[in-house]
């Protein structure tokens, strides 16, 4: 929020111009889902749609942003406004939170229900070489009977998931550093140390990727093998997404830092960045204990 907001109780929304934005995200997405979908099955013009969805998003994003910040710099938005983002970003948390429970469902019911059931006596008629183990970290006689898993080596704790987790809680200290210092006035603490939490995001993106390099070409650890493989690359994966978008948040959050913007009173877009990844952080740490250790 902009030091030029005006304060106090408004009975008034600040209601934006008629906007093409929304119509053109649209679009963009139209054509991400239709090309990853074509492209996944092995048509050669997906890829293409899948490219041009995205730039025609990205760019969108980008103007629509700007504006948005231009609004809130101009001091356009009130508290009733603020108020508003803060229940938007909320429930837009809390609709990660049960993003991430159905995978964490999924690992569960994998674990403590599926595999136990099919190693029951009534299944060892079909599959008599079943062995009701977890991980089933190999085909043959243990997770896949008819040989369609190959075997694989699961991913332990050590070293990168114990690094990046402190990594990851290490960035979450720093985060709230930058906010106290933000609200005692102290722009340039402030933005020394976001800059320090957002190389500590790109280094966790960073060491994620060479975790799945090591899995693929070493591991033989894959999406596809079997329900490991899936609930691994799934929890994983879409968390690794999630810190390199809120990396992005940080990022441009310490950029508009650096032009000035937010005050110790009025700062909402820093906050509900800080939000985010303190959630991401918090998913971490049951992925990191029940995926790793578990």
């Amino acid at each position: 929020m902009s030091a030029a907001t005006p304060h106090g109780p408004t009975p008034y929304y600040f209601v934006p111009s008629p906007s093409r934005h929304p119509a053109m995200a649209a679009l963009g997405l139209f054509f991400v889902i239709l090309g990853a979908g074509q492209w996944i099955n092995g048509v050669g013009w997906g890829q293409y749609s899948l490219i041009l969805g995205l730039l025609i998003l990205w760019s969108t994003l980008f103007v629509w942003f700007k504006e948005a910040i231009g609004e809130s710099e101009a001091g356009q938005y009130s508290d009733r406004v603020d108020v508003s983002f803060r229940w938007s970003m909320s429930w837009f948390i809390f609709s990660e939170v049960m993003f991430f429970a159905a995978f964490f469902g999924a690992l569960y019911w994998a674990r403590v229900h599926s595999i136990p059931v099919l190693g029951n006596l009534d299944h060892q008629v079909l599959w008599p070489d079943f062995k009701a183990i977890w991980p089933s970290a190999g085909g043959g006689i243990t997770g896949s009977p008819a040989g369609t898993v190959e075997p694989f080596t699961t991913m332990g704790p050590w070293p990168i998931p114990t690094i990046n987790t402190a990594i990851l809680l290490t960035s979450g200290l720093t985060l709230t550093i930058a906010h106290h210092a933000l609200i005692a006035g102290r722009r340039a603490k402030t933005i020394a140390w976001m800059w320090v939490t957002v190389v500590l995001g790109a280094t966790f993106v960073a060491f994620q990727g060479y975790e799945y390099y090591h899995a693929y070409h070493e591991l033989n650890l894959k999406l596809t093998s079997g329900i490991f493989g899936s609930t691994f690359f799934l929890l994983t994966g879409f968390h690794g997404f999630h810190v390199f978008i809120g990396m992005l948040m940080l990022l441009f959050i310490t950029l508009r830092l650096r032009k000035g913007h937010f005050t110790p009173e009025r700062h909402f877009g820093f906050e509900g960045a800080a939000w985010y990844w303190h959630f991401v952080d918090v998913v971490w740490l049951g992925l990191y204990f029940l995926v790793y250790w578990l």
